[in-house]
Parts: structure tokens; C-alpha cells; sequence
């Protein structure tokens, strides 16, 4: 039975097949119709969130981003999509595997570090002591800042995959249990995964809402 729980988030679980990853890729196919289709709803829709995202990501980045909210709006964009695809039957939930969470946390916060080291040196050097830290307490601070700042990749990934397993897992597990039920549990388990569905489509926009804000405050801090 454990091995059944968790199948669904094995790539190749489906059709005994490899090509479960390419649900990554039909985030692609669906965002250029935008461009040459005649603007609909859901089109106008998708305009005001981003709209929003990038007004948002603005006032964090600070006056001194010059459209640099493009990268943190399609990460939220990616995110979100891939979220939203596990939610269908047999398709592969690409964001709740430790393979895809941390190749995208990994590069951002590399990138982030690169680019403070050569640009903003002493700031760097600065920021594991905030101002006003006795001085008895410096050494323990940058002890906690450096491993609070090395680890921010890795609970990226994690928080998005492990959030994105979680709701899963116990939707299999009451699913599993519903051939020994009478028709009347049925029904109750029938409206339990309803409501489960809901939360676990709130828990996707919510983690890649989460996602991206984080990845923007860790750009702020090499600026």
C-alpha cells in the first residue's frame, strides 16, 4: 500500500512512460494564444493578475529595479501553472518532485549571490551583522546569518514540494479507502475530496505566491 501511495509522484508511474515531465512544458503552448487570439476572459484575467504581480514585486524591488519584476512574474507564472496541472487526473505534478523545486531555487539564489559579490562586495560582507549587534555577538550572528542565507535554496524547494505532496497524499488515502464503504460514506467521502480539491487549489496559488515574493526579498538583499 505504501508503495501505491506514493507511485503517483514517481515520473514514470503513468503508462510506464518518461513523458510526465512534459506537463512542464505545456505552460509554453498556452501562453502565446494571448498574443494573436481575440482577448478573452480568462485573458483579461491572467493581464490583471500580472499587472498586479508586477506592482507588487515593484514596491519590494524599490525604486532602483528597472523592470526586473519579468523574471519574478514568470517564475510565479511557471509555478502556478505546473501547480494547477497536478490537479488534473494522470497528469504528473512536476513541482512536488525534489528534482524540478530546487533546479529552479538553486540557480535564482546563486545568481543572486554572483551578482551581490561583484557588484556590492562590502554590503555583503556587512549584512551578517546588523547594525547595532554587540560586539560579543558578532561572531554567533554571522554564524546564523551565513547559515540561514546558504540554506535559503533548499527550503525553497522543500516547502514547495512538501506542500504540494501533502494535500496528495491524503486525498490518496481516503481515495483508497472508498471500495469498503456503504453508499452513504460514499457520498460524505465524495464531498470531503471536493472540499480537499478546493484546498489544495488555494495551497497552489498560495505556495507560488509564496515562491516568488521570497525569491524577490532575497534579490533586495545583493542590491
Amino acid at each position: 500500500m505504501l508503495m501505491n501511495l506514493f507511485s503517483s509522484f514517481d515520473p514514470s508511474s503513468n503508462w510506464n512512460l518518461s513523458l510526465n515531465w512534459m506537463s512542464s512544458l505545456t505552460c509554453l503552448i498556452l501562453i502565446p494564444s494571448m498574443f494573436w487570439l481575440v482577448p478573452s476572459r480568462l485573458n483579461m484575467l491572467l493581464m490583471k493578475i500580472t499587472t498586479t504581480l508586477h506592482k507588487e514585486f515593484k514596491t519590494l524591488l524599490g525604486p532602483a529595479s528597472k523592470g526586473s519584476t519579468l523574471i519574478f512574474v514568470s517564475l510565479f507564472s511557471f509555478i502556478l501553472m505546473n501547480n494547477f496541472l497536478g490537479l488534473f487526473p494522470y497528469i504528473f505534478t512536476s513541482t512536488s518532485h525534489m528534482t524540478l523545486t530546487p533546479g529552479v531555487a538553486l540557480p535564482l539564489w546563486l545568481a543572486f549571490m554572483v551578482f551581490g559579490w561583484i557588484n556590492h562586495t562590502i554590503h555583503i560582507f556587512a549584512h551578517p551583522v546588523p547594525q547595532g549587534t554587540p560586539p560579543i555577538l558578532m561572531p554567533f550572528m554571522v554564524c546564523i546569518e551565513t547559515i540561514s542565507n546558504v540554506i535559503r535554496p533548499g527550503t525553497l524547494a522543500i516547502r514547495l514540494s512538501a506542500n504540494m505532496i501533502a494535500v496528495h497524499l491524503l486525498m490518496t488515502l481516503l481515495g483508497n479507502t472508498g471500495q469498503s464503504l456503504s453508499i452513504m460514506m460514499i457520498n460524505l467521502l465524495i464531498v470531503i475530496q471536493l472540499l480537499l480539491l478546493l484546498l489544495e487549489s488555494a495551497v497552489a496559488i498560495i505556495q507560488s505566491y509564496v515562491f516568488a515574493v521570497l525569491s524577490t526579498l532575497y534579490s533586495t538583499e545583493v542590491n
